[in-house]
């Protein structure tokens, strides 16, 4: 049976030395602030909001809702966000996708301050995570990944790392991160031929595939940890991951749980990355 690696420990874990980075910022006549933006009422992004708002203000972080009709048209918005992208007292920027179809979401994230970028949308930030540049912001959930490997003590250097999915969100910067460890790294995908055998041999298993359940037993050894990235609702209403959890827990040597693994870690991410913004606001004044 699986060690189940939970993520509210490493949540648990980052909260106090925010907490306490975010006092030092007060005390310094600063106020972290993220802004939130969001065209219309998609559920699974009201779902996140709501999340992201009570990780950050529990930490003492404020946030500002911007919701904007699902109607407006680009120029609108794109005016209305720059007058955000520059507002002095927000430090960071969490902006939902995908948009209508009446924005090109290229050109909004064109104007996008890559100093506020905290979740790695802009060419700059991806540049520098490409680059192994430690000064950009990574992907929120990309780095929840990494954060879990860290705090459960899971050795990366030299292991077989494999990525089911390629995404820009996470598939293909969490590679770079983990090129960074030294991992020995495959990205596989739903086209990948053989990948069951491809997974069998890893020692860390990422599944960001989007497809629910896709990973079962039969892709993981007894010496796995598999972390398990995808958010789905099954069938029956229930949200779930893309692995099968019931059957690989009984195989790996550890695994994530969904709901309760690596998301609940994101939004922490995000949290830390508004604090480390304002930071480096604070540094740029003096």
């Amino acid at each position: 049976m699986a060690t189940v690696l939970k993520g509210i420990e490493v949540v648990n874990s980052m909260k106090i030395k925010m907490m306490d980075d975010v006092n030092d910022l007060k005390s310094k006549g600063i106020q972290p602030c993220l802004a939130i933006v969001r065209i219309g009422q998609r559920e699974d992004d009201l779902s996140y909001e709501r999340g992201a708002i009570k990780r950050c203000e529990g930490v003492g972080l404020i946030c500002k809702v911007f919701e904007f009709k699902e109607n407006i048209d680009e120029s609108s918005f794109i005016n209305k966000f720059k007058a955000i992208n520059i507002d002095e007292n927000i430090h960071g920027i969490l902006l939902f996708r995908p948009f209508p179809k009446q924005i090109n979401e290229r050109k909004v994230i064109e104007v996008m301050d890559s100093e506020k970028d905290i979740d790695c949308m802009t060419s700059g930030n991806l540049a520098k995570i490409f680059s192994g540049d430690e000064t950009g912001y990574a992907p929120c959930t990309a780095e929840a990944v990494m954060r879990v490997l860290e705090h459960f003590n899971i050795d990366i250097c030299g292991k077989n790392a494999v990525i089911v999915g390629r995404s820009l969100v996470v598939g293909k910067p969490l590679a770079m991160m983990l090129l960074k460890k030294n991992a020995t790294l495959t990205i596989c995908h739903t086209k990948t031929n053989n990948i069951q055998g491809i997974c069998k041999r890893a020692d860390i298993i990422i599944a960001a595939a989007g497809k629910a359940r896709m990973l079962t037993s039969e892709f993981i050894s007894d010496y796995a940890v598999v972390i398990d990235v995808g958010i789905n609702v099954d069938e029956n209403g229930n949200l779930c991951g893309d692995v099968d959890f019931e059957s690989a827990s009984q195989i790996a040597m550890a695994i994530t749980p969904v709901p309760g693994g690596v998301g609940t870690v994101t939004t922490s991410v995000l949290a830390e990355h508004v604090v480390r913004a304002a930071h480096m606001k604070m540094i740029t004044r003096v």
